[in-house]
């Protein structure tokens, strides 16, 4: 889960739509919305899923060879995906970790 300093940050983008996005001590983003949302209170019930024994995680190498991951819900729609690429499975796994990822 989410360390006691990562920080939520909601926001509207250019289009209007709420996003949010995880930022941890450094400043640097962790965890990020991977849609935009019409209402503000379905973007935050989005960042605040936590650990939900339905959703499924994927890990995955991209193109360039960095890992990834992206969360799918029950119904198969990607409800999280990884800010960045990471150098290895175990860094990708400890990100997905601060959504609610439990290995």
């Amino acid at each position: 889960m989410a360390t006691k300093t990562d920080k939520v940050e909601y926001y509207q983008d250019k289009a209007g739509e709420w996003r949010w996005r995880m930022t941890d001590e450094n400043g640097a983003i962790v965890g990020a919305a991977c849609e935009g949302y019409t209402a503000k209170a379905d973007c935050e019930k989005n960042a605040k899923r936590g650990a939900n024994a339905k959703d499924k995680w994927e890990f995955y190498e991209d193109k360039a060879g960095a890992w990834r991951w992206r969360r799918l819900a029950s119904n198969g729609q990607i409800v999280g995906a990884s800010p960045s690429g990471f150098p290895g499975r175990d860094a990708a796994e400890a990100n997905a970790s601060r959504q609610g990822y439990k290995g």
